[in-house]
């Protein structure tokens, strides 16, 4: 079941096997809860066991960062467009390549798409960590951003899939 983090469920034992993540889900990510910079989600079994978690917070991408073609449909008086940005994504090594972080990209693009509906987000936003993390959402049609190692996918798409 995939919830909203709460004091209940144990992080000391999660490892997805790289530290950043590690650390941010067992040091960091009540404090930015409590701050409202991130929402978090984990995927968890009893909550005695968090298989994996993922991120949510607004965001503001620059217009001049996205594809030129993009450009041309967004109205210039906008510099920056409002995106949601899916900031950390990880699942644990015990349940790696078991169809995990599929299920946890899947409720957060569901999740944008919903509230997409309420309060304006143009697209969902993300900076993999590394390389297999690109190809990750590669996979699941994010663009690169030109001259950036973010990557998007646009609400409008998601739309086909959730709407």
């Amino acid at each position: 079941m995939i919830a909203l983090l709460d004091k209940k469920h144990n992080r000391e034992n999660f490892d997805c096997g790289n530290p950043l993540l590690n650390n941010y889900l067992k040091t960091q990510v009540r404090q930015d809860i409590k701050r409202k910079l991130s929402a978090c989600f984990v995927l968890s079994h009893n909550k005695e066991i968090i298989q994996g978690y993922y991120t949510l917070s607004n965001h503001s991408t620059p217009l001049d960062i996205f594809p030129e073609q993009i450009q041309k449909k967004l109205p210039p008086s906008y510099k920056s467009i409002p995106t949601t940005l899916l900031g950390r994504l990880a699942v644990d090594k015990n349940f790696q390549n078991k169809g995990m972080g599929k299920i946890l990209l899947i409720d957060a693009l569901k999740r944008c798409y919903e509230v997409s509906k309420e309060m304006g987000s143009f697209a969902v936003v993300v900076d993999p960590i590394d390389r297999n993390a690109a190809m990750f959402y590669k996979k699941y049609d994010f663009i690169s951003l030109p001259d950036s190692k973010k990557m998007f996918i646009a609400i409008q798409s998601l739309q086909q899939l959730f709407g």
